[in-house]
């Protein structure tokens, strides 16, 4: 994940890789961007690149894990709006038994005995399991929701590269973090069900 010095001198995450400036590189996992070793040496490393002593907020890491859990909602809100993402477990399973979910999505506060039920329709598919059924509903712009599916394409790919971000953030899994400067940026039915017949219009 790419860091770079904001001009107030803090230290911000660009998780879309886009801001301006000399970047500083870590593995994108919780342990890691908290470590008092590690921010030393992002701090170091930035000096280096800007000539001065940067600010790190000492909720760094958090900060990094709602930016990530936006860019997940974001990547969900626009397959929704593409008709490539739907909700509800009849719906989620009728896309997994005809075969055109891609990406299966659980809820990670929701009932594991739904989220089984699903996932051996589809044992190969991939299971996403970081976000909460608020984060889920809110992509969908209704209250709560268990299960989602996302159909084969670029969004379904992007969403796995988001998730698999945000995983090192809350389940700390992934490898040793380091730092570095990178080249100039010139060069339902389980438990949703009646939520789901309130205020899900997916068919």
């Amino acid at each position: 994940m790419r860091f770079v010095v904001a001009p107030d001198g803090v230290i911000v995450a660009d998780v879309a890789g886009r801001l301006p400036g000399r970047g500083l590189w870590l593995v994108a996992r919780r342990d890691i961007v908290a470590a008092p070793r590690t921010q030393g040496a992002l701090i170091r490393a930035a000096m280096a690149a800007v000539g001065s002593k940067p600010t790190i907020p000492a909720d760094l890491a958090d900060r990094v894990e709602s930016l990530l859990v936006r860019r997940c909602t974001d990547c969900l809100g626009l397959a929704r709006r593409a008709g490539q993402a739907k909700v509800g477990f009849d719906t989620v399973k009728a896309w997994l038994e005809s075969g055109r979910a891609a990406v299966l999505v659980a809820a990670r506060d929701g009932a594991a005995n739904g989220r089984m039920k699903l996932r051996s329709l589809a044992p190969e598919a991939p299971l996403v399991e970081m976000l909460d059924s608020a984060e889920i509903g809110g992509a969908f712009g209704r209250g709560a929701v268990v299960h989602a599916a996302l159909a084969r394409g670029r969004l379904a790919d992007q969403f796995l590269i988001e998730t698999g971000r945000l995983a090192g953030f809350r389940s700390g899994a992934g490898a040793d973090g380091t730092v570095d400067r990178d080249v100039d940026p010139e060069d339902d039915r389980d438990g949703d069900e009646s939520r789901r017949r309130k205020g899900d219009g997916s068919s």
